[in-house]
């Protein structure tokens, strides 16, 4: 029996990044073997076994076979005579088909260190385009690696948009395409998974509502950038700067401007309206990838009310209640800085002013936690009653940030 640490423990070992998982192939043992080493059983379709000291995971070296469409259109074969070579011949990227042995020797039959140092994901064999979410995920591993200077292999996208002409990315469940998705939006450089999708034609498929985006014109004054689905691009950069590695605000930004492909062409490059006709292709995104409530409810805030934040300043007194509490800020002040967040990155992410200072953010905390501090207590004692209480708690509210004037300190 023989134990390799495999995939991205030794991919990030090389490109000298913390280790956050690791994962091991046994090479060469029955699944009794490592049972009655007292290792746990965890896998339902292939022999996976947690450690009994450290938890970490070690799969049996497998085979796969196509048999049929889609993730689950595999038949797994694990025994002592498969090799680590064929055990790392099904993974996706040359990258992640690299193992080190148990005396610090790598392993590496598919040149992953050389794309490493050229800065590749490419493919490991053929074989890559049976699996539609090795598609996602390089896409994926696109938006983390960017920053490093990494791109997709000419060979490889070619076979990316293979995939999508011979139909393979429509046997997609929801569910894998929203995990990949959010694993993406929380990457260093998320623009890239869209920019890989949109280069393979996959994005028109999977995301026709952010695609349509590309294209559509915005006033010059406004956006230097020009391009709509640019604009999208910069202020996810922009958000995962502003909240590294929360894909709630990644998702906001991802679809804050949704309504601008919805403007008729006699109206361009103004969009009267946008921020709400945005609100219905959003719920149709939510619905068909079946996103999380969380995530659905905010970026619907943010679609329809991004506006009101830009314009804090300029918001009366009772609209800016009005928009705290359909937040629910200030039972949940947290709702309130991701709303902020990814109000801010759609203001800074515009071509030259990714360093623009945002008040309105500052202000809007502070008119929360004034409006906040009014308390229903002192309205009873006063021997208010029933709806009165609430008329008489929403005015002071509204007096009390008005007391706050335009000044931010």
């Amino acid at each position: 029996m023989h134990i390799y640490l495999v995939g991205g423990a030794v991919r990030d070992k090389l490109l000298g990044k913390p280790l956050v998982d690791r994962d091991h192939v046994v090479v060469g043992a029955h699944p009794e073997d490592l049972l009655a080493k007292g290792y746990r059983p965890v896998g339902k379709d292939f022999p996976v076994f947690l450690h009994p000291q450290s938890g970490e995971e070690y799969a049996l070296a497998r085979t796969e076979r196509k048999t049929g469409h889609g993730y689950h259109g595999f038949a797994f074969h694990a025994d002592p005579t498969v090799t680590l070579e064929e055990d790392l011949a099904r993974r996706d990227l040359t990258i992640n088909a690299m193992a080190e042995a148990e005396d610090g020797s790598l392993v590496d039959p598919f040149d992953g260190a050389r794309d490493l140092e050229q800065r590749l994901l490419r493919h490991v064999s053929p074989a890559f385009v049976e699996d539609p979410v090795r598609l996602l995920r390089v896409a994926r591993f696109a938006a983390r690696f960017a920053p490093l200077g990494f791109t997709v292999a000419p060979e490889t996208m070619a076979l990316m948009q293979q995939m999508v002409r011979d139909g393979e990315i429509d046997h997609l469940v929801p569910e894998r395409v929203w995990q990949e998705t959010r694993k993406a939006l929380a990457e260093a450089q998320p623009s890239a998974f869209l920019r890989v999708l949109r280069q393979a034609g996959a994005l028109a498929v999977l995301f026709p509502e952010i695609d349509a985006l590309y294209g559509v014109p915005q006033r010059a004054e406004f956006h230097p950038e020009i391009d709509t689905g640019t604009h999208v691009e910069m202020v996810l950069d922009m958000a995962a700067r502003i909240a590294p590695g929360n894909d709630v605000v990644g998702f906001c930004a991802l679809t804050h401007d949704l309504g601008k492909a919805l403007t008729p062409a006699d109206v361009l490059p103004r969009h009267i309206g946008h921020e709400h006709a945005g609100v219905a292709p959003l719920q149709r995104l939510v619905a068909r990838l079946r996103v999380p409530t969380e995530h659905a409810t905010l970026a619907e805030q943010v679609c329809r009310e991004h506006l009101n934040a830009h314009r804090a300043f300029e918001l009366k007194p009772a609209t800016v209640l009005r928009l705290l509490s359909s937040l629910d800020a200030l039972r949940r002040p947290e709702r309130l800085a991701l709303f902020l967040a990814a109000c801010e990155a759609d203001k800074r992410g515009r071509l030259g002013h990714e360093d623009d200072p945002y008040p309105q953010a500052a202000y809007l905390r502070r008119a929360r936690d004034t409006a906040a501090a009014v308390r229903s207590e002192p309205l009873v004692a006063q021997g208010l009653q029933g709806p009165a209480i609430g008329e008489a708690l929403t005015a002071a509210r509204i007096a009390a940030i008005a007391s706050l004037g335009r000044a931010v300190s």
